[in-house]
């Protein structure tokens, strides 16, 4: 099963628009997460809707944060992508007739949840306001520069 790596990606995008003064276009956030403007403007659709985030059409326009990251957590932005699944392991067949098959299933079963509802749970107490100090934290360390650009230069045409 390969790994859905979207949460990583816009909690990625959704700091680099915390740090960025004004709009960023689609096209800019999409080289942050190295992929293609549609599939931006279609992730954060769904934070639109849920009022994370605003967007700006024409000249100037774009992504913008439209609530205190000290207010939106870590499952709040889960949430709004969907709720894709957390963890890569299943069950072997969701319906065995085999009896060791149902006991595997149900020990495993009841495992997955107890884990799906702790990384829920986790997620539910970090802020993005705690990823923006944690970022602050390493940008001091770093000397207090960093350059946003040049880490995510623009794609070459």
């Amino acid at each position: 099963m390969k790994r859905d790596s979207r949460l990583s990606g816009v909690l990625h995008v959704l700091l680099h628009m915390a740090e960025h003064k004004g709009p960023m276009t689609s096209e800019v956030l999409a080289q942050a997460m190295c992929t293609n403007p549609v599939v931006i403007r279609r992730i954060m659709a769904g934070l639109r809707d849920r009022g994370y985030v605003r967007s700006e059409k024409g000249h100037g326009g774009g992504w913008t944060i439209a609530r205190d990251l000290s207010t939106v957590t870590l499952r709040d932005v889960y949430e709004a992508l969907g709720r894709p699944p957390l963890l890569a392991m299943g069950n072997r067949t969701e319906a065995p007739g085999c009896l060791v098959e149902q006991a595997v299933n149900a020990a495993l079963g009841e495992t997955f949840e107890a884990a799906e509802t702790l990384l829920l749970s986790r997620l539910g107490e970090i802020t993005l306001a705690e990823l923006g100090a944690d970022f602050h934290r390493r940008l001091s360390a770093r000397g207090g520069r960093e350059n946003l650009d040049a880490i995510h230069p623009a794609p070459a045409a």
